[in-house]
């Protein structure tokens, strides 16, 4: 098997990580070849410390998904021999969630970032399908929805996020779905195939979607108040880009439109109706209108929450309880690009960083957050690639083509850039990370000088 490298420092340490290869430079690319078989089978990791039944200490972290798993990793990996233990409403080891809109027939073991073999051999206890019901923080005692209760020396908060719940009439039909789980995506995949599909939201979940299934469902309509797809992260540059990829395979938007209500036949959704009067037929509606913290359990108590419900959190992810932290789409944190305010950021990057910083100061090891939010999104076969917060930006810098759909875009606020978006321009965002990483400002001329032919692979 032999791959270029398009991410020269991201990539190039994971060679480290990678089985025997060879390593080739060819043209200012960098090519790794391997058995594909090896990579498939090694998946090496840091050196981990062994429980130990004398270490009584507890580290208890409720949720299941990237940032508990990089938590309990770390501990182990930084000397930790006491207990710890992963408790998450899920009925599945970690997996990796962002590919459930991706691809939609996968089952959920094909997801799995760590087996439920691998935790077991590193003495991390995973309780699945045990949901926190409570906290009290005095007692360091966490309730559970079953009955059962679990003392802690050192608590992690990460239970993500649901998907936020329509308000409209009909909401509680059948077939109105949410992608939560695997069972989730399988159930719309299965519904939506030679069926109508209407999809309500044009972000991340609804994009990704209507782009898996645009030759599997008979017909697709997305209804999104914002003018463009992405239109809140990605702007409407990029956002017109995708409307136009999206309707070439037949995809119908209803745009600046509102859903008013959706109507039923014996029990189950099959009829989307707008406030302008437009009727959508609709055996299946999938919702992706934003993100709600998962913090109800935690009503009653002190700690700090914003209006949206998200846990407040420093640079060291220590809430403003003694001996509690919390990581990933349940809380706010400084970021550094938007000059140390607080915002929830939905990547998995970032909750990757969170879990790890959160570990180390668990330990007394103090560490501060320093990271720049990276992700990407896949459809069609195309991917946009996107470094950075560009919330609440100013200014747009475009290099490239639109129509061509090649281009790069920096995203300015105050006349610096705080994040950039590409497609067909690797490795570009990737080296603009770099830069922002290190704490380098990037100048709006500097943005309009730069030359994307001398950088793209």
């Amino acid at each position: 098997m032999r791959a270029p490298i398009t991410t020269p420092s991201a990539q190039c340490i994971n060679i480290l990580f990678f089985p025997p290869t060879q390593v080739t430079v060819e043209d200012g690319k960098v090519f790794v070849t391997a058995k594909k078989k090896d990579l498939e089978s090694s998946l090496r990791v840091k050196d981990m410390s062994k429980r130990c039944l004398l270490n009584r200490n507890t580290m208890l972290l409720l949720g299941g998904g990237v940032a508990a798993l990089t938590c309990a990793e770390t501990l182990r990996q930084e000397g930790f021999t006491g207990r710890i233990i992963m408790a998450t409403k899920e009925k599945h080891a970690p997996y990796d969630k962002s590919k459930l809109s991706k691809e939609m027939n996968l089952k959920a073991e094909d997801i799995y970032l760590r087996k439920p073999e691998f935790l077991c051999a590193h003495g991390i206890e995973l309780w699945t399908e045990k949901e926190a019901a409570s906290v009290d923080f005095q007692k360091q005692k966490v309730h559970f929805m079953d009955g059962s209760s679990q003392k802690y020396n050192q608590l992690l908060i990460a239970t993500g996020g649901h998907s936020s719940f329509l308000k409209v009439p009909g909401a509680d039909l059948q077939n109105v779905c949410h992608l939560q789980t695997p069972e989730d995506a399988s159930k719309v995949l299965e519904l939506a195939s030679g069926k109508n599909l209407v999809i309500v939201g044009a972000s991340f979940i609804g994009m990704e979607t209507a782009a898996f299934l645009s030759d599997k469902a008979a017909a697709i309509s997305v209804v999104e108040k914002q003018e463009f797809p992405f239109q809140k992260t990605l702007g409407p540059q990029v956002g017109g880009v995708v409307l136009k990829m999206l309707q070439s395979k037949g995809v119908k938007f209803y745009m600046k439109k509102e859903l008013h209500e959706l109507k039923g036949k014996d029990g189950k959704v099959a009829e989307a109706i707008l406030a302008s009067g437009e009727k959508l037929p609709a055996d299946v509606v999938v919702v992706g209108i934003g993100v709600t913290p998962n913090s109800a359990f935690l009503k009653g108590t002190s700690i700090a929450k914003d209006n949206s419900g998200a846990i407040l959190v420093d640079l060291r992810m220590q809430t403003n309880i003694p001996n509690v932290f919390a990581a990933g789409d349940v809380v706010s944190f400084p970021v550094a690009l938007l000059n140390g305010d607080h915002s929830s950021i939905h990547h998995q990057q970032v909750a990757e960083a969170h879990g790890s910083i959160a570990a180390f100061n668990m330990l007394k090891k103090q560490k501060e957050l320093h990271t720049v939010p990276f992700f990407w999104t896949t459809m069609l076969g195309r991917s946009i690639h996107y470094a950075g917060c560009g919330k609440g930006y100013t200014d747009t810098v475009l290099k490239g083509s639109l129509e061509e759909q090649k281009f790069l875009i920096f995203y300015l606020k105050d006349g610096f850039v705080t994040a950039a978006a590409s497609l067909n321009c690797d490795p570009a965002v990737s080296l603009i990370a770099e830069v922002l990483y290190l704490g380098e400002k990037i100048s709006k001329e500097e943005a309009e000088a730069y030359n994307i032919n001398n950088i793209c692979l």
